[in-house]
């Protein structure tokens, strides 16, 4: 394969609320941390949950619509690329951080609905569907169609 690949998928909830930069020209640009989590049972039967953060951009519009519409704890689904930079710091040290540049992202649920979906099971009256049992087919030996 001649080919090279960058791209990034998680699913998370946000860790804070979305910090907006804005530069001349009508550009701008937001960052917050996104938490991933994986559960294993350890070697000695116990459960450990880990967390892994990660430093989510996004840029321009969808910047903005974040900004708008995110707040701590909602999750998400985002796809982008990874990119590392680096800065010298006011110290005179050079930083380096690795960053997710997000191009997509789908609002999955906010924070309220996940901490009533976690405390009661039951779908709201105005959610719920009327449905009609269907009938079991019933075979008909006249009916020669081949499919």
């Amino acid at each position: 394969m001649n080919g090279t690949l960058n791209k990034v998928m998680l699913i998370g909830h946000l860790g804070d609320e979305v910090k907006m930069h804005y530069f001349e020209g009508g550009n701008s640009i937001g960052r917050f941390p996104l938490a991933t989590n994986e559960t294993y049972t350890n070697k000695d039967g116990d459960r450990v949950t880990s967390t892994e953060w990660h430093n989510i951009v996004v840029r321009n519009k969808l910047a903005e619509i974040c900004e708008k519409y995110l707040t701590k704890g909602d999750k998400i689904y985002c796809e982008g690329r990874i990119k590392s930079r680096q800065w010298t710091g006011e110290d005179g040290q050079t930083r380096y951080t690795t960053e997710i540049h997000v191009r997509d992202l789908t609002f999955l649920t906010n924070k309220k609905e996940s901490e009533n979906q976690g405390a009661s099971s039951v779908t709201p009256q105005s959610q719920k569907k009327a449905t009609k049992p269907i009938d079991p087919p019933v075979d008909n030996p006249e009916d020669d169609l081949p499919f």
